[in-house]
């Protein structure tokens, strides 16, 4: 089973979340689709005060361990385009304790997706190296603090 069908989605709670709630069946950009999907949690989860943001985060990444891994072995495709549960942690790590406006959600979005998907070393070997849902996700938390050093950088030296 490659590619999953809405139907089996919705009676798979955890394929239904590692494809971000079918956003990853996207046909174009699923990565992308999944992290658009992952602003308006975020949105809400800016309501949280920071320490509890940072246990719905590490949560929402353990989680993402299981659901990534499992979706993966249920597929048959290691890191199928369409598991995009690390997307939506790999966001709301790029924006942990940034002011949310819409500069800066559009910013760590875009830096967030620059970082997935160049990969730049070390996040293209770990993405190489590390297998599993450990890996699927690992390679999208670091490409979220990457992004998420550069936006303070961005807000530190008032480019934002």
């Amino acid at each position: 089973m490659a590619d999953p069908s809405a139907k089996q989605l919705l009676r798979d709670p955890r394929l239904l979340l590692a494809f971000g709630f079918g956003s990853g069946m996207s046909p174009v950009v699923p990565g992308t689709m999944g992290t658009l999907i992952a602003v308006p949690i975020y949105l809400l989860m800016t309501l949280l005060p920071l320490p509890a943001y940072l246990a719905v985060v590490a949560i929402a990444a353990a989680i993402g361990i299981h659901l990534c891994g499992y979706a993966s072995a249920k597929l048959g495709v290691h890191d199928h385009k369409g598991i995009v549960w690390d997307e939506f942690v790999g966001f709301w790590l790029t924006m942990v304790a940034v002011p949310v406006t819409w500069k800066t959600v559009l910013a760590g979005f875009v830096l967030f997706r620059l970082f997935d998907m160049v990969k730049p070393w070390p996040i293209s070997w770990v993405d190489r190296k590390v297998h599993g849902g450990f890996g699927i996700m690992v390679d999208d938390v670091l490409a979220g603090i990457a992004a998420a050093v550069v936006l303070w950088l961005l807000l530190a030296y008032g480019m934002l």
